[in-house]
């Protein structure tokens, strides 16, 4: 069973991918059952014809039990400069969160997507005392596929024609995209970009959920579709690929923080963490994205304390 924790635009997109592809039961939690009850409603429709699967909306945590998957994409607010700026409420509610999943879903994987994703990947770490192979942020893969797609622009190529482009580290203001290892045709994409269209594109990549909010508002169907990839893995036991924030013991010098690095994901939630080779420019600045990240986790842990 796949359980969804919050009915707004990720979680029903999340939610209707799963349904859609037939995963496996689901059930959508939401404070206002009302909304978790429309959207299971809604989704039901998108199920197959042969498939035996069901959708419950309620607000009732108890209905998580036995979840193989739980994806929290809750929020207590909306944030307008920075995905850090409203860390202190979301890590209240996520609290809460955390404290029925113990409660109910003892043996579960946990998938974060509620920002800031690292700091409240930590938190949930830290209220659940689980493995830090069954708690996984899910956002770096969301930040690697905008990287492609700003690389291809910057080429004007397809996005098919750009290899392993993966952005590393904090998903907010420090994340750091790997020039190092992204490729255009085969060949390294540092090759055709000077210093100055290194610096736009890294810019582009940490800004591009505020370019988008002027069109749409915040984005939904990226992160879903990484999130569903993710659940599949577990869900199916399907090998899978993918950079993801991870409580770190001592992967590229760091420790006690989660941020996004490469990892293999399976049944068992994190199978394997990935070393891969980065420029002394990369490793700096993941350094500095961790630092960023472990000094708001320090602020949150003292707020949740009083």
């Amino acid at each position: 069973m796949i359980s969804i924790i919050g009915a707004g635009k990720v979680g029903s997109a999340a939610a209707f991918l799963c349904g859609s592809f037939s995963l496996d039961d689901i059930v959508l939690i939401n404070r206002d059952e009302k909304k978790a009850i429309g959207e299971a409603f809604d989704i039901t429709n998108a199920i197959p014809a042969s498939s035996s699967i069901s959708i419950t909306g309620t607000s009732d945590y108890s209905k998580i039990k036995d979840s193989k998957v739980i994806v929290i994409t809750a929020s207590s607010g909306i944030h307008l400069q920075s995905r850090s700026e409203i860390m202190y409420d979301q890590a209240k509610m996520i609290q809460k969160i955390a404290s029925n999943i113990v409660k109910y879903a003892p043996d579960s994987k946990i998938l974060m997507i509620t920002n800031p994703v690292d700091v409240l990947t930590y938190v949930v770490q830290k209220e659940t005392s689980f493995s830090p192979k069954n708690v996984i942020g899910v956002a770096s893969s969301l930040d690697s596929g905008r990287f492609r797609y700003l690389l291809a622009q910057e080429f004007g190529a397809n996005q098919s024609e750009i290899q392993n482009a993966m952005v590393m580290g904090e998903h907010d203001d420090t994340m750091v995209p790997i020039f190092s290892q992204a490729k255009y045709n085969g060949k390294p994409v540092t090759n055709f970009l000077d210093d100055a269209q290194i610096l736009k594109i890294t810019l582009a990549v940490r800004n591009y959920w505020k370019y988008l909010r002027d069109y749409k508002g915040h984005s939904a169907f990226g992160i879903a579709k990484n999130t569903f990839d993710i659940i599949k893995s577990i869900i199916k036991d399907e090998t899978l690929d993918v950079p993801a924030s991870v409580l770190l013991d001592g992967q590229y010098g760091l420790y006690d923080v989660c941020i996004g690095i490469p990892l293999t994901i399976s049944k068992n939630g994190v199978d394997k963490t990935h070393q891969i080779e980065i420029t002394q420019n990369e490793k700096e600045s993941l350094s500095k994205s961790a630092y960023t990240v472990k000094n708001n986790i320090i602020k949150v842990l003292d707020f949740l304390k009083n």
